[in-house]
């Protein structure tokens, strides 16, 4: 079974529109996990407009499945990380005032940097990830750095699944098989949802984790958190 890691960062955003504590990021935390979710992920950035660094620190305690850390390794990031030692860590190359992430690495050109700042977190017993675009020289080049999986971003594809295009999934599942032949395990995440996890999920071979906020979190507002994370582990399957 491919497991639902919850990015919980709009969580961290509707609290901040408010200034307290409403809703709670730590028992949103221990909720999605009770409800079966197997992992959380948070994706701190530098103006800390969602999740906030000491929110890093304080989920280490909270969550008891896998815990992924998203982000530009910048030096402030770094020494989160290794601070806060989490299951994995994901690099993404975001900028500074990027809305969301909005592209994969470039593992060709910032392979020395990629291979420097990866080897320092598995030296620390952190799991890497590199956020890539489904290109195959991409996923060679990931493996090139030492990465442990690498994490497809599926924007391109939720757009064009709902058009109807559904053989936006092919340069996924053929990237997804390269890694599986070069031993890197294969994440993904990004526009994921309810109406086109299943579909990615049978066209993807060993999909070892998805990560889900936004649509999630949206999804909850109608459905319920509990019953949209339990449909996510039924599509799953």
């Amino acid at each position: 079974m491919t497991k639902l890691s919850v990015n919980i960062n709009k969580i961290a955003t509707l609290r901040n529109a408010r200034g307290g504590d409403t809703p709670n990021l730590l028992q949103f935390a221990k909720d999605v996990q009770r409800f079966g979710a197997q992992g959380v992920t948070i994706h701190p950035r530098p103006d800390e407009r969602h999740i906030r660094y000491q929110d890093a620190r304080d989920l280490k305690s909270i969550v008891n499945t896998e815990y992924n850390i998203e982000g530009n390794p910048n030096s402030k990031f770094i020494d989160l990380v290794l601070e806060v030692k989490p299951t994995q860590v994901t690099l993404v190359p975001d900028a500074v005032d990027a809305i969301t992430s909005d592209a994969g690495w470039d593992t060709i050109k910032h392979k020395i940097f990629l291979t420097e700042v990866i080897s320092e977190f598995k030296s620390n017993g952190i799991r890497t990830s590199i956020f890539v675009d489904p290109v195959l020289a991409q996923i060679e080049g990931a493996k090139a750095t030492g990465t442990d999986r690498v994490e497809l971003y599926t924007e391109a594809f939720a757009h064009q699944f709902g058009l109807g295009n559904t053989n936006a999934v092919k340069p996924y599942t053929d990237c997804a098989v390269l890694a599986n032949t070069l031993d890197l395990g294969v994440n993904a995440g990004h526009d994921l949802s309810l109406d086109n996890i299943k579909f990615f999920k049978e066209n993807i071979p060993n999909l070892l984790e998805v990560s889900i906020g936004h649509a999630l979190v949206s999804e909850s507002l109608y459905l319920g958190v509990e019953n949209v994370v339990n449909m996510y582990l039924n599509k799953l399957k």
